[in-house]
Parts: C-alpha cells; sequence; structure tokens
C-alpha cells in the first residue's frame, strides 16, 4: 500500500467507549483500492471497517471490510462512519437532515439528529426485509452453538433473513441458553447449507435490562475472521421485521439488547411499517469516538 491511512476508532450502539461495537472509519478512502482497503480492515481487526467514498448517485458511499472480505451493508459500521463526519464537521449538509447513502446494498435514506442529551442520532432505512426457510438439521445446528435442541422456543420458526445482508434467526427459549452459547463457527457452512456464508443470530424474549424487548447474539460466518459481532444493526432490523412477521405488532420502536456476554453492553432501536407484502425496517442508534490508529 503506497500511503498511510488514518483509521478512527468509533464505538457505535452506545455512547459510552469500550461499550456497543466498534468499528474503523476512513474518512477519505479515495485513491484506495480493494486490496488496500482488505489490507486496512485486516490490520484493524474489527468485525467491519467502512471506508466514506464520494457518490455520483447519492450524498455519499460507503463500503465495508470485514478482516476477511467485503459485505454489501454493516449497520454500526454506518452509524460509526456518521458519528465521525459528523465530529469532524464533514457531514455534506447541517444536522438535522436526512441523506441518501450509497451501498452495495442499494441506495439507503439516512436521517441524523440531535437527541435530546445532545448525543447524534442516526436512522438508517434498511433494505426490505426477505425470509428463506430454513431446512437443515436442527441437531446439528444446536451443536454448532453449543447447546441442545430443546433449548429452541419451540413457538417459532428458525429462518434466514435479511435487510441487505444474510443471517439465520434462531428464536431460543431462555436468556440462560443463549449465556451458555460457545459457537463453532467453522462448523456454520455446513450447517447451513441453503446460504453456507450466512451468519447466526440467536435471540430471546427473555432480557437484562426491562426497557428492552428482545436480547441477542451474532456469530459470524468463518469466512469473515472474526467470531462474534457485538451489536449488529443489520441483524437487529432483521429482527424487528421477524417480530412482526412471526410474534406479533412490535412495539415502537422495538429495543434489542445486544453485546453483554462479551462486555460490550448496546442498544439497537427497530421500526418497522408493513406495506402490502413489503416489510420496511429502520434502525437508530449513537456512537462515540474513542481513539485512533495509521495502518501502512
Amino acid at each position: 500500500m503506497s500511503r498511510m491511512v488514518r483509521v478512527l476508532h468509533v464505538d457505535a450502539f452506545s455512547t459510552t467507549p469500550r461499550m456497543g461495537n466498534p468499528a474503523g472509519v476512513v474518512l477519505d478512502a479515495s485513491g484506495l483500492d480493494d486490496e488496500a482497503m482488505q489490507h486496512v480492515a485486516r490490520e484493524v481487526g474489527f468485525n467491519e471497517t467502512a471506508f466514506v467514498l464520494p457518490s455520483a448517485r447519492g450524498d455519499l458511499r460507503l463500503r465495508y471490510f470485514t478482516p476477511g472480505h467485503e459485505v454489501n451493508l454493516c449497520g454500526h459500521a454506518t452509524v460509526a462512519s456518521f458519528v465521525a463526519l459528523h465530529h469532524h464537521g464533514l457531514l455534506p449538509r447541517p444536522v438535522p437532515c436526512r441523506l441518501m447513502l450509497e451501498t452495495l446494498a442499494g441506495m439507503l435514506p439516512i436521517v441524523l439528529e440531535i437527541d435530546p442529551v445532545g448525543q447524534l442520532m442516526v436512522t438508517m432505512t434498511q433494505a426490505p426485509a426477505q425470509f428463506v426457510e430454513f431446512q437443515g438439521n436442527r441437531a446439528k445446528l444446536a451443536r454448532s452453538l453449543g447447546v441442545e435442541e430443546a433449548d429452541f422456543d419451540p413457538e417459532l420458526p428458525v429462518v434466514y433473513g435479511s435487510t441487505g445482508l444474510w443471517t439465520l434467526v434462531v428464536p431460543v427459549r431462555t436468556l440462560a441458553a443463549i449465556r451458555r452459547m460457545i459457537p463453532r463457527n467453522a462448523e456454520f457452512p455446513d450447517v447451513l447449507a441453503e446460504m453456507p456464508t450466512a451468519s447466526v443470530h440467536p435471540f430471546c424474549r427473555e432480557v437484562i435490562d426491562p426497557q428492552s424487548h428482545l436480547h441477542a447474539r451474532h456469530f459470524s460466518s468463518p469466512r469473515s475472521g472474526t467470531t462474534e459481532d457485538p451489536v449488529t444493526g443489520t441483524a437487529s432490523g432483521v429482527l424487528g421485521a421477524y417480530y412482526r412477521k412471526f410474534i406479533g405488532s412490535p412495539p415502537s420502536p422495538l429495543v434489542v439488547e445486544q453485546g453483554q456476554e462479551v462486555g460490550r453492553d448496546g442498544r439497537v432501536l427497530v421500526w418497522t411499517d408493513q406495506r402490502g407484502e413489503m416489510c420496511e425496517v429502520r434502525i437508530a442508534g449513537a456512537g462515540c469516538l474513542v481513539g485512533e490508529q495509521i495502518v501502512d
């Protein structure tokens, strides 16, 4: 790589440093090719690093890389990017405002506001929700998560879901079962025969914080080079659509807590709107800038 790259470290879905989900943000990625972006993401080592680029179709463009490969969309890195841009005075227009973000998952509306305590709140509209039936072996799935098949919620289906990135939604009966999970990520591609590169997103309706509605964890596809994502925006959006489709009318907003098992407490707010056959999903969160590094 021919230049040194400044990478900001931002914790998304929390305003407390070292909580929420850490992301790398490169504020000016112009001139970086795919290989350079992948190198930066690998060196930073977070679940995702976002690269800010100009857009001919919208206000700006984001590309997202795990340490192993590029992904179409990342909720927490999107929040982190706008927090970083706001902190450095680089937003294309003053807050509050509505922007159009170009991603590989499509053009997505972003709303930026200042909340009552002075924090930037980032609301992103995700791609319309999609679901595909899981037809794999539930016992093997349970083993890959380090639990028993009896720990799955018998009232709810295991399905693949996407609002821009595919994950397997796994309803679990208890918080204790979620806490016991020790993922065998290397087994996921064999278990997820229909979508071998999908991640796995277990959740339960038992929560730690009484202000929350769902508790979740998120285990990465082995190709990403990471094991667990602390607090996930895209998968939380999927959970909101899942709630509406399989559980009932969700609270507005639906509050998803995540990250407690890895010491990274965070919250994602989710809104869903059913428009005919299409479920529109929005997620929101805040974040905080915690540091930076130089990658060469």
